[in-house]
């Protein structure tokens, strides 16, 4: 069998064209060159995160920065709302990172409300929350205009936004919303290879981190955003990435943001109504759905369909498309189809065949 057509939730599917840019020769990541490199890209980037702060680059998984965000933002305890796997791993970093922490926990499924939060930061006791906006093990995307409403209420306290799978996807304006950290990832929504992030933080979170003396070296926003003003990344970076963001700004702004945005939500919308005409549910709340995976209930909430979700995989895998079989504690009892990045409406058609022909065999 040839190589797979990815459909989960990440890594995605990467284009010929951002592949054979990831492979540009190397040049000195202390060189002109680089820094030229860096120059034309971040206009780019500025646009994309509606900002006019210096978007920085680091060569990590998202993960780093969210752990680096919380190094170099919390110093009396954090908030971390969580509604699903990825988001409730954030109460772990915090612990092992020895900061302070408490849960604003939901049921899967679920999405975090801004009046959840706002009762807990009444009680003054947090300095910074984490939140991820687009959660792929639920599939559930959480109110972020609603929430960041609360900036204008707590504005000493940090807001820290994961948008590794909508960022570039949905529309998220970090300026106008008071966002102090918003950070994604490069194997998502954006649709480049594994291992590289992209972060925009705020003056007052510059501020904050001024403060911290134990925020660390390699992500250190201080750090970042001295090396950002001479278009320069604090220690040596992934340059193949580079080249790879600079190709992919290249077709975001070729096929322009607000088309973007309409094709993820439109293909997101034939997820559903493929799931509908199948007779299978959604495990997320109605009005809260993810515009870039379809989480599919399949047993874990009640109602709708339930099948062999194992076996489904593996029919429409022996037709060269792998789908995700649910994650965490719904593993089996949902699974998740994506269509972030570059898909179009020819490609999840194939995947919907696929996966009528899966079920028909099941």
């Amino acid at each position: 069998m040839g190589n797979l057509k990815l459909h989960i939730p990440g890594p995605v599917e990467v284009s010929e064209k951002t592949y054979r840019a990831f492979c540009t020769p190397m040049i000195g990541h202390r060189s002109q060159d680089f820094k030229d490199l860096y120059g034309e890209i971040q206009p780019q980037l500025q646009k994309l995160f509606y900002t006019e702060q210096l978007v920085f680059l680091s060569s990590s998984s998202a993960w780093g920065v969210m752990e680096g965000s919380l190094r170099n933002l919390v110093s009396k305890k954090v908030l971390c709302c969580m509604c699903g796997a990825f988001s409730d791993k954030w109460l772990d970093v915090a612990k092992r990172c020895g900061k302070e922490a408490d849960a604003l926990r939901v049921d899967w499924g679920s999405p975090i409300l801004p009046n959840q939060i706002d009762e807990k930061l009444a009680t003054g006791e947090f300095d910074a929350i984490t939140l991820v906006h687009n959660e792929t093990s639920t599939g559930v995307m959480n109110p972020l205009e609603d929430i960041m409403a609360l900036k204008k209420k707590y504005p000493d306290v940090m807001f820290i936004v994961d948008s590794v799978t909508s960022c570039s996807a949905v529309k998220i304006e970090f300026d106008r919303l008071g966002i102090d950290v918003l950070l994604t990832g490069s194997q998502k929504a954006l649709a480049l290879p594994p291992g590289f992030g992209v972060f925009a933080v705020s003056p007052a979170a510059l501020e904050k981190a001024a403060t911290l003396n134990d925020r660390g070296y390699y992500f250190d926003f201080l750090e970042f955003q001295k090396n950002a003003e001479k278009n320069m990344t604090p220690s040596t970076p992934s340059i193949g990435h580079i080249y790879a963001l600079r190709s992919k700004l290249e077709d975001i702004f070729s096929e322009g943001l607000e088309n973007r945005y309409q094709r993820h939500a439109q293909l997101s919308a034939l997820t559903r109504e493929w799931a509908a005409k199948n007779e299978f549910t959604l495990f997320p709340e109605s009005g809260y759905e993810s515009q870039t995976l379809t989480c599919i209930n399949n047993g874990a909430r009640s109602g709708g369909r339930v099948v062999d979700v194992a076996q489904l995989q593996k029919n429409v895998k022996e037709q060269g498309i792998l789908i995700d079989g649910g994650y965490g504690k719904v593993k089996g009892t949902t699974f998740r189809l994506s269509n972030m990045g570059d898909e179009t409406e020819e490609t999840m058609q194939a995947l919907y065949t696929a996966l009528d022909k899966g079920l028909a065999q099941l």
